[in-house]
């Protein structure tokens, strides 16, 4: 057998195997999600039913919506908010020279692998002597602080790989430096903009930890923490309303990765500075 055909048989196993990985757990939770018994395995038989999904949407005292209201809005503010800073510090960063450059690109990476565990008490005394408890600030400002490095770094490698000549000859021609950022370096570094947009978003719209301690009840909830609350209101592990709702939760994430991942996937291909 030819080493060409060795390789496209390993390349198709691993593939098979990472599709198999990846869309088991995805589709364990559908599955459980339609079956009228969470124990089909067991004693019980399978038997499709739409009756989660209707639920989850039509009890009130689960708030559903709510909860992915509250994460939509967060997630959505924190994303585009932290995609502007993170532009604008990896813009300054890759063309200003001044001193501590670095050092100041290290310790924002730095100051991003703090465990949430040992800020989150901090967090709360100063939320709530704020009055900002069970608010969207109390949620999007600590978002924006924790998720910015992420964009900084993944701009940062994209802005510096943009020839320097395109800022000399706009400036040059009369651009100011504000101009030169928003008509030619985010146009360019589009799809760095797109994937630190993409990845803000999944880390808002999954975190846990700070929107349990930070919120108290459904009006800024994040559907996270009211997924996994919903077992103390009813005493006992739902697990079809958990993959129902976890299911649900999933589409924003699925539909924005899509939609994303096309932009990207064609401005990388056809490359930045073509034509």
């Amino acid at each position: 057998m030819s080493e060409a055909r060795v390789r496209k048989i390993l390349l198709a196993v691993g593939t098979a195997f990472m599709i198999v990985f990846c869309l088991t757990p995805f589709m364990w939770m559908i599955a459980v999600s339609v079956s009228k018994y969470p124990d089909f395995l067991g004693s019980q038989s399978f038997v499709v039913t739409f009756r989660n999904y209707l639920d989850i949407i039509t009890i009130g005292s689960l708030h559903f919506l709510d909860h992915l209201r509250n994460s939509l809005i967060v997630s959505a503010t924190v994303a585009l908010a932290c995609a502007l800073i993170a532009a604008s510090a990896a813009y300054a960063v890759s063309r200003l020279r001044f001193r501590g450059r670095m050092p100041i690109s290290l310790g924002v990476l730095a100051l991003s692998t703090f465990p949430q565990i040992s800020l989150v008490g901090y967090l709360y005394k100063l939320m709530r002597s704020l009055g900002l408890i069970n608010t969207y600030p109390a949620l999007i400002l600590p978002y924006i602080a924790w998720t910015v490095p992420l964009g900084f770094w993944i701009l940062l490698s994209y802005i510096s790989r943009i020839p320097h000549d395109l800022d000399d000859a706009a400036i040059a021609d009369g651009a100011s430096r504000g101009l030169v950022f928003r008509k030619i370096v985010l146009p360019i570094a589009a799809p760095g903009l797109f994937s630190a947009i993409l990845l803000i978003f999944i880390a808002a719209f999954n975190e846990f930890l700070f929107a349990l301690m930070l919120t108290t009840d459904h009006s800024a909830r994040t559907i996270p923490v009211g997924i996994a609350l919903f077992q103390g209101l009813h005493g006992e592990i739902p697990w079809g309303y958990i993959m129902a709702a976890s299911t649900l939760a999933s589409l924003p994430l699925v539909t924005l990765a899509m939609v994303f991942q096309r932009y990207v996937i064609q401005d990388i291909t056809r490359g930045a500075l073509k034509g």
